[in-house]
């Protein structure tokens, strides 16, 4: 039977950082669902789908494929059979994701997938409904979360770090009103888990994060 560990949270809570270094050092695939919809916001994007009209959304599902893979032990994202990693994380690709990402067609494209995953191998799935609503019968469910102003500075640095101009109050906005979008969505809102635990890492280190996460594995394990 495989073993499933369930990571979910707000915007920059560092939860693709953190479930990397965890399944890396358990063994487990990492299966980075927030990629697997920020590639399908790419397609959106590349080809002027309004994502604001269902059926013009569902029209693109039709036409699209999220398939991972590893290079140089890096997982990756293949859009229609092209490699579409270096592009998933601008603030741009960000924003349609979390409008897309509520759409009914987008989650039934992705949701079979990833389930089909977890039902075979041991895999650490991060993003926002994983623990509610993807695997619910996960043996381990963590709900990481930061405060604004600490997920704010992390994502300034990132972008900081990419030569972009966006500025800290800007950053800042924009996760407060990802936020609330993520969380009043009608369609699988964000929420920790009734039996999730909850993890801040606003004043815990990297290192520290995943020493917990680990530990609360070999408990359950026990």
């Amino acid at each position: 039977m495989s073993f499933n560990i369930a990571i979910d949270g707000p915007a920059g809570a560092g939860k693709s950082t953190i479930a990397k270094r965890v399944s890396k050092e358990l063994g487990f695939i990492y299966v980075d669902t927030g990629a697997m919809y920020r590639a399908i916001a790419v397609y959106m994007l590349e080809n002027g789908v309004d994502i604001h009209d269902d059926a013009s959304v569902k029209a693109a599902c039709g036409q699209i494929r999220i398939t991972l893979g590893y290079e140089d032990g890096e997982q990756q994202v293949y859009l229609n059979e092209r490699n579409v990693t270096g592009l998933l994380r601008t603030e741009e690709v960000s924003r349609t994701a979390s409008v897309t990402s509520a759409n009914p067609a987008v989650r039934e494209t992705l949701l079979d997938l990833q389930r089909e995953m977890a039902a075979k191998e041991n895999v650490l799935m991060d993003g926002r409904d994983i623990g509610t609503q993807v695997l619910p019968n996960a043996q381990l469910k963590i709900y990481l979360t930061a405060s604004v102003q600490t997920r704010a500075k992390r994502r300034y640095l990132e972008e900081q770090e990419k030569g972009s101009g966006c500025t800290y109050e800007e950053i800042r906005r924009d996760i407060e009103e990802r936020d609330a979008r993520d969380m009043s969505r009608k369609i699988a809102p964000l929420k920790k888990a009734e039996d999730a635990i909850l993890l801040d890492s606003s004043e815990m280190t990297i290192d520290e994060v995943v020493e917990e996460i680990k530990k609360h594995y070999r408990e359950v394990c026990q």
